[in-house]
């Protein structure tokens, strides 16, 4: 079976929910028909906020759906976690426009995952150059400065590098579950210095009558919901900015995905000082955002990533991503980890200059991440986590 034509959707709504997700399948989350959807259904993702839907749609001769892609028109570069604003100002200073430019990505989620979203029934080889081949097109048809793919599984990022595009190296800090039978047991892992430390936080924690909810999407009320958007979006409020999820996204979600989505509201008594939120796949858990209501010694630790090891562990979840960036995850168990982009750029001068500024650039992630993965707080990390 071959692909047919290409199609680009201003909305997944243009698609239904099952020929997507048929298509996106079960390992994560947030390419599914139900979370893209309430990113545009709540206004997160929408024109006005500088993300236009176009998403990519083959179909065979029969009109059945056999690859896929999210994309989105972008007139900035927030929100995506890898930065390009220097290409962008590059652009500026040479009197041309950089914006927009097109994106393959999950908005406002620093995931890795499958970007190509590519039917059994075809071969995925072959799709891999139609889609290529179509955006290349696309690229050129609206002179657009650019495309760029985020967070691709590896098997993409090599697939997009054997096609010519430029590829991006990055650091983040995962956890990785190697088969502990409860929290103690992985803390046993630990040099006995970062083992102290590491009970003495959660000690802190307890000590000020802290306690936890766990709570999936459907068992949140619409009151509680109230009380923990306000803490998340304290968070944005204190840097300076708006907070790129509304509440209305929220509720879809814990209605649509209600599995997935996974809070730990910290209480004292019975009430509610402290949100992180988390969204649960079928392998990791998925750390993304987090506030409090105060200032409460080593809750953000405890909050966003003990209750997520233990969450792990007691579902046995094999990985636990916590978000981008964070030096500070590492004494907690968290190991480096590589992430890849990729990049077409239209223009040949600035793709050769941006192509070697990307080796350069991988070089120096690869020797940070050799240096930080020196610090582990392991005894002797296992293999797996020592492989970046």
């Amino acid at each position: 079976m071959t692909a047919g034509r290409a199609r680009f959707l201003s909305s997944i709504a243009q698609v239904d929910a099952r020929s997507w997700n048929a298509l996106a399948g079960a390992s994560e989350p947030f390419l599914r028909h139900e979370f893209l959807s309430a990113l545009e259904q709540s206004g997160c993702v929408a024109p006005r906020t500088g993300w236009t839907p176009q998403h990519l749609l083959l179909e065979d001769a029969k009109g059945v759906a056999v690859a896929a892609m999210p994309l989105f028109l972008k007139s900035h570069s927030r929100g995506e976690f890898v930065f390009d604003f220097a290409w962008a100002g590059a652009y500026a200073e040479h009197g041309l426009k950089y914006y927009p430019k097109l994106l393959t990505a999950v908005p406002f989620t620093p995931v890795c995952g499958p970007r190509m979203l590519i039917s059994k029934e075809v071969n995925a080889a072959a799709t891999v150059r139609t889609l290529v081949a179509t955006m290349l097109q696309y690229v050129k048809d609206e002179r657009l400065s650019s495309w760029h793919v985020l967070f691709p599984s590896e098997d993409t990022a090599a697939a997009l590098n054997d096609a010519g595009l430029i590829l991006r190296r990055d650091c983040q800090f995962h956890w990785y579950n190697q088969g502990y039978q409860c929290f103690e047991a992985f803390l046993a892992t630990f040099t006995a210095e970062k083992r102290k430390k590491a009970k003495r936080e959660r000690r802190r924690v307890a000590e000020a009558g802290i306690e936890f909810d766990t709570l999936h999407g459907g068992e949140m009320t619409a009151p509680l919901w109230d009380i923990v958007f306000e803490f998340y979006a304290d968070t944005f409020h204190r840097h300076g900015h708006e907070p790129y999820l509304n509440l209305d996204f929220f509720k879809r979600i814990g209605k649509t995905m209600p599995a997935e989505l996974m809070l730990k509201v910290a209480r004292i008594g019975s009430q509610p000082i402290a949100v992180a939120i988390f969204f649960v796949g079928a392998e990791a858990l998925y750390g993304r955002y987090w506030g409090a209501g105060g200032n409460f010694h080593s809750l953000h630790f405890e909050a966003c990533y003990y209750q997520g090891i233990e969450y792990c562990i007691e579902k046995q979840l094999q990985r636990f991503e916590p978000g981008t960036q964070g030096e500070h995850k590492v004494p907690r168990g968290f190991v480096p980890s590589l992430t890849h982009s990729a990049h077409f750029i239209a223009d040949p001068r600035f793709a050769a200059a941006i192509r070697d500024y990307a080796q350069r650039e991988a070089r120096g992630v690869d020797h940070y991440a050799a240096a930080v993965n020196e610090h582990v707080p392991y005894h002797r990390a296992p293999d797996e986590e020592l492989q970046l």
